[in-house]
């Protein structure tokens, strides 16, 4: 657990909403000097706070996606080899160990049902899977939460 005091919560703030930003600009957001803002930033890189900067592209621009959720339960003998085949899928967004009657959730987006029912084919030789699919997104993916921290909170 690193703890982080109000300045670096501000910079996070500002680096959430957009990473590419100058540390110029940001120093002159929260009036501290741009080496510092610089030196803070790679102080939370090191640590482990900022995992990376990347660029977030819109799945529609490139057609129109069909994004869906998909239970599994796979017997932990084929863990290993479900998570390999999952990550040489680039349509897998995201695969999560959860709880309750499924062990994993997967998030896909695919061009097409017929392209998604031929993944679901694959994942069925590993368990049994259960598929949502999504009409529409009412809060789109955000950022981690950024708690409110006068005098510095535990992240």
């Amino acid at each position: 657990m690193v703890t982080l005091d109000d300045t670096d919560l501000k910079i996070l703030r500002i680096l959430q909403n957009n990473a590419r930003i100058s540390t110029k600009a940001i120093a002159e957001q929260i009036f501290i000097s741009p080496p510092t803002v610089a030196a803070r930033i790679e102080a939370m890189r090191r640590a482990g706070v900022i995992k990376g900067f990347a660029t977030v592209l819109n799945p529609d621009a490139f057609g129109n996606f069909i994004k869906a959720y998909i239970e599994m339960e796979v017997s932990p003998t084929k863990r290993a080899e479900l998570y390999e085949t999952l990550r040489s899928y680039p349509q897998v967004m995201e695969c999560s160990r959860v709880t309750g009657d499924y062990s994993l959730l997967i998030e896909v987006l695919f061009r097409s049902t017929e392209e998604m029912d031929k993944f679901n084919m694959v994942l069925q030789h590993y368990g049994r899977t259960k598929t949502q699919i999504v009409f529409s997104t009412v809060i789109e993916y955000r950022n981690a939460f950024l708690p409110d921290a006068p005098g510095g909170s535990p992240v």
